[in-house]
């Protein structure tokens, strides 16, 4: 497997995720200031010169939600989905869907226009939607069943971003599963050099 990367990126939630898996994957780390992601030879792997990419064998895939759910139905016995068909499944296919269709237009809304006053409807509904997840969580440490999943990747790497920009106040449960979540060894080597 040949994962495409840029620090401080959607791709590092696949690079998390892969040092979670702990199997061998080549990383090829692109410079996006650099325009490294503009080459005819990198625009043959993802037409729109984003990141990330995965190149697995004869698939390749170009969203970090869809390398995710791949990733983890992959590697079945590293348990980080749920099994098909149980009860569990479904509500981890809900926290991976909730994270990236509820909570990352909310937080990269306010974080792109970081310079600007926040629109106070998108602050608003941010609450709702921090609200919402802070009740699915309840007293868990993870989103579904008992174990750690892709769906905890997805909705911490959010949430950490939420949290930098001082979005989580009032919500010491979603806090603390940030914390939690961005101590573990994968992320500290996800995000190293």
């Amino acid at each position: 497997m040949k994962l495409y990367f840029a620090p401080r990126t959607r791709a590092t939630r696949a690079r998390w995720l892969l040092e979670e898996l702990e199997v061998p994957y080549e990383l090829v780390t692109l410079d996006l200031a650099r325009q490294e992601n503009t080459p005819p030879e990198y625009l043959s792997v993802h037409p729109l010169g984003e990141v990330p990419a995965l190149v697995d064998g004869n698939l390749t895939l170009l969203d970090s939600l869809s390398i995710c759910l791949h990733l983890a139905d992959r590697f079945p016995e590293k348990h980080l989905a749920p099994p098909p068909g149980s009860s569990d499944r479904g509500l981890y296919y809900q926290g991976l869907v909730f994270a990236e269709t509820r909570l990352e237009p909310e937080v990269m809304a306010i974080y792109e226009n970081a310079q600007r006053a926040s629109d106070a409807n998108t602050r608003r509904h941010l609450a709702v939607v921090l609200d919402t997840l802070d009740a699915a969580l309840g007293t868990r440490d993870v989103l579904v069943g008992g174990t750690f999943t892709a769906a905890d990747v997805v909705t911490a790497s959010l949430l950490h971003l939420a949290n930098t920009l001082k979005l989580l106040d009032g919500h010491p449960r979603l806090v603390a599963y940030v914390r939690r979540h961005t101590q573990r060894p994968a992320v500290r080597r996800a995000v190293s050099g």
